[in-house]
């Protein structure tokens, strides 16, 4: 059976005709925006045909980017030393910055106009583009002007981009002196932070110390990275007209206060119930002070559920179908059409992702499937993504970017229907092993991503008088994980560093770059819970919301299947469920 990917639906190769063709038309619609954008801005008549004209060459460039965009990523990912698709992957990339001063101009003289939902009321194909139309209006409110626009792009370079240049360049070539079976060793930092998951608990620690040792020889040079970004996007946001970088990013995800406000105060009251879990934890290993750090992905059992992809394939497609046979449908089909690349190989990227290509109608899935049930769960998260898009299919691709809190709803419920249905069907030993990898990942979402949070709103209040010190940076880490994790880890074994190497801290144009994990999680899980609690009236619901997640705000999205995500209650009835695991995680664990 062949296991890899199909990529011919979109090209036979690079050099083909079909290929060449495509790159040929979109240097064609990107000279066309160029000339567009020289018109429209002119003046504002005929706004409704320019408008129409604009939103017409705007999707043939978007469809035809994506098209050879993704047939040279999806190369790449599964070579990465593919010359031809690595060096189309930068041609294209530089082709998207050609676009930049175009679009900066028509967005402008777009805010501009003076009422632009009544052109849009005139034009029943402007209509299915309102969401689009004023959300540009909405963000050109932030743009400077074109030169100040170039001048911070170009400044970003040896800013933002620089920092994170050097600060990723120190941790890449991190060592770590660790001891391992009597022989002295210096290991790159990601084989040493791996070793949070080994079986022996002394390497464990062992791992922990030399780690958190480890980092005094960059920790100045990761300062200054982190001071340096924090300041950029102090003054940017400033500049811009934002209250905060915090208002910035809310707006970015298409979310109000009043939605983060009501999910972080139901996280916060569930914390107790996390806590109760770590000390649990904490005592089948031995500890009686709360779970050590280095201790927080260690096995407590040693059980693992084997399921080749033969297994794991049927498995999915089955509980997916006691969901709705649309949802199992998608699986069979992208199971049999070749969308999904199976096994690992070399040169192939690690992990697993899913990438919706909406100019075909299809997606295709990368796994590297090793033959448990984790690797099914993946499979199971993935097919989630690209039934999403499936439900995305018949929108117009301006309609289909979705913002980041939204993008973990569907395969993070797909995982839940998996998982759930592997949980009643295993063994006791089986079910409780689930649940700990379950719950485990869940504390990480939930209670650590707390902790991100409030270390970085207190970094960025801090930034705003002067740059922190690495005593300050790592007492902001501390005292951070001390109000998150409370007394479900011990005191005296927490992680100071952990900014170093969190690359989401680094992010200049996606901060706070944490609370959106939350989101998904719980926004699943809440549906899941309308699920179980409206049974098959649900189904269609959840297909339409998926339906709309590009081409509305958060809380309208939610409001179509009648959640109100400003209400705190809504996310307490999303953490009953994980308490509900916790609960069932304390009973197994005294009966194992």
């Amino acid at each position: 059976m062949d296991l890899n990917w199909s990529l011919k639906e979109l090209y036979e190769s690079f050099s083909g005709e079909a290929f060449q063709g495509d790159l040929t038309k979109l240097d064609t619609y990107i000279k066309e925006m160029n000339k567009l954008a020289t018109e429209m801005t002119e003046n504002h008549e005929d706004e409704q045909k320019k408008l129409e004209a604009y939103i017409a060459l705007a999707e043939k460039i978007s469809l035809t980017f994506e098209k050879l965009g993704v047939f040279s990523e999806l190369t790449v990912s599964v070579n990465s030393k593919d010359e031809e698709g690595n060096k189309y992957a930068d041609i294209i990339d530089q082709k998207q910055s050609d676009l930049a001063e175009a679009e900066t101009k028509i967005s402008k003289w777009i805010s501009e106009i003076k009422d632009i939902n009544a052109i849009i009321d005139h034009s029943t194909f402007l209509q299915s583009f309102r969401f689009f139309l004023q959300e540009i209006v909405e963000h050109s409110k932030h743009l400077l002007r074109e030169k100040e626009e170039v001048l911070l792009a170009k400044m970003k370079n040896t800013g933002s981009t620089a920092w994170v240049n050097y600060k990723n360049l120190l941790i890449s070539n991190h060592k770590v002196e660790i001891e391992v079976e009597g022989k002295k060793e210096e290991l790159p930092l990601t084989v040493v932070l791996n070793m949070a998951y080994e079986k022996n608990a002394d390497l464990r620690k062992k791992a922990y110390l030399a780690e958190i040792d480890s980092y005094k020889k960059i920790e100045d040079g990761i300062a200054a990275a982190l001071n340096g970004i924090k300041g950029e996007v102090i003054t940017v946001s400033k500049m811009r007209g934002y209250e905060s970088p915090l208002a910035m990013t809310l707006e970015d995800s298409r979310m109000s206060k009043a939605t983060l406000d009501a999910m972080l105060s139901a996280m916060k009251e569930s914390l107790p119930t996390f806590r109760k879990y770590l000390r649990r934890k904490a005592e089948m290993l031995g500890y009686n002070n709360g779970l050590p750090f280095y201790e927080l992905y260690a096995p407590v059992i040693e059980k693992e559920m084997k399921y080749s992809y033969e297994q794991g394939k049927a498995f999915v497609e089955k509980q997916f179908r006691s969901f709705d046979n649309s949802l199992g449908d998608y699986a069979k089909k992208a199971m049999e059409h070749k969308w999904i690349d199976v096994l690992p190989k070399e040169g192939k990227v690690g992990g697993a992702f899913c990438c919706a290509v909406h100019s075909i109608g299809e997606s295709r899935i990368l796994l590297n499937y090793g033959d448990n049930l984790g690797d099914t769960i993946t499979m199971a998260h993935e097919l989630g993504h690209g039934f999403h898009g499936e439900c995305l299919k018949e929108e117009s691709i301006l309609n289909t970017n979705y913002p980041m809190p939204l993008a973990e709803t569907a395969s993070t419920f797909c995982e839940t229907i998996v998982k759930k249905a592997a949980i009643k069907e295993g063994s006791k030993e089986e079910a409780f092993a689930i649940l700990e990898t379950e719950i485990s990942d869940s504390t990480q979402v939930i209670v650590d991503i707390y902790s991100r949070y409030l270390f970085e709103t207190n970094v960025f209040k801090e930034r705003e008088d002067s740059p922190l010190t690495v005593k300050r940076i790592k007492e902001l880490m501390v005292e951070a994980q001390k109000e998150a994790y409370g007394d479900g880890l011990d005191q005296e074994y927490l992680h100071p560093y952990m900014w170093t190497w969190k690359s989401h801290y680094y992010y200049a144009d996606a901060n706070f770059y944490n609370f959106p994990y939350a989101f998904g999680l719980l926004f699943a899980k809440g549906l899941y819970a309308e699920y179980l609690k409206r049974g098959t009236s649900f189904v269609e619901d959840y297909k339409k919301l998926l339906a709309v997640t590009g081409k509305l705000k958060i809380e309208d999205v939610t409001r179509t299947i009648n959640i109100d995500v400003t209400d705190a209650a809504f996310w307490k009835n999303s953490l009953a469920i994980i308490e509900e695991d916790i609960n069932e995680f304390m009973k197994l664990s005294y009966e194992i």
